[in-house]
């Protein structure tokens, strides 16, 4: 049995610890929602910050600045571990960001892994996450049955920053997916096109994609996914522009795509939705493709 400390017990978190207890681990869970404690100890759990007999630190957030401002303040949580401690980070964070903490935790003594996670709450539940491994290899061998306990898959990328950037990288495609899918069916709309039809279509072509076969059903009905903030999606966004621009690598789509979900959050705020952008569109079209969040 492995002490674990989980921070964050929102909707990856708690079924992440969930699964950690089942899997016969002592878990302790924090969260600054002081009201979740009991739903966590009614999942076997323990409520409170991490101890200093942790033997792994599990870190679930929303993104970079609550990463950073838990881990690197002068009073953050990198400074009350002991060494030895193991660091697993779910959260999606800047590559930027990645270097700051992996140095920060080598000066502590700390064995850190990134582990940003692909896959929703009902994948979390399952057991059937994703995860994008970077960090030193050998950590990540020794910590795999810990990570199998929640996830069905796990990609070593390699060294540190190459976790966050990869998840970042296939949300990026993602959310490039959504404009563009959103502007075919809008265009195929406006000309007299059966969507459905045009969908079976697109699927036997090399256009062809998991987006077309097992979202766009869902987008056609109305469900804009809530499971992602918009907010999110485009600070994930802001994170590959920079990057981009400090490499000096022209991302004309990138900065498309980001414009558009810039537009979207600026028109529905900071809301659940990872297909308000397909929504952005509709009504600037006046259309509508289905059953639309508003």
């Amino acid at each position: 049995m492995v002490d674990i400390a989980v921070v964050g017990a929102g909707r990856i978190g708690l079924p992440v610890a969930r699964r950690l207890v089942t899997a016969g681990h002592s878990v302790r869970i924090h969260d600054i929602r002081a009201q979740l404690e009991p739903t966590v100890r009614g999942i076997g759990a323990t409520w409170g910050p991490p101890s200093t007999g942790t033997d792994v630190l599990l870190t679930v957030l929303p993104g970079s600045p609550e990463l950073q401002s838990l881990m690197l303040t002068d009073t953050g949580l990198l400074t009350s571990l002991r060494p030895g401690t193991v660091w697993l980070d779910l959260t999606s964070a800047s590559p930027a960001l990645g270097a700051e903490l992996a140095s920060a935790a080598h000066d502590r003594g700390i064995d850190y892994l990134e582990a940003p996670v692909g896959g929703g709450p009902d994948a979390a539940e399952a057991g059937e996450l994703t995860l994008y491994v970077g960090g030193e290899r050998a950590t990540f061998d020794r910590h795999q049955p810990i990570l199998r306990s929640f996830a069905a898959q796990l990609h070593y990328t390699g060294p540190h920053g190459s976790g966050y950037l990869t998840k970042l990288l296939v949300n990026l495609l993602w959310f490039n997916q959504a404009v563009a899918v959103g502007e075919v069916l809008l265009l195929a709309q406006s000309g007299g096109l059966d969507l459905s039809r045009l969908r079976e279509t697109l699927l036997t072509g090399p256009a062809s994609s998991t987006f077309l076969s097992d979202v766009v059903p869902d987008l056609l009905a109305g469900d804009r996914m809530p499971h992602f903030g918009l907010d999110r999606i485009v600070e994930e966004l802001n994170s590959l522009r920079d990057l981009a621009h400090h490499n000096h690598i022209p991302v004309p789509m990138t900065e498309a795509v980001a414009a558009v979900h810039r537009e979207a959050l600026a028109r529905f705020g900071p809301v659940d939705g990872e297909l308000l952008a397909v929504s952005h569109l509709e009504q600037l079209s006046g259309r509508s493709l289905g059953h639309c969040q508003e």
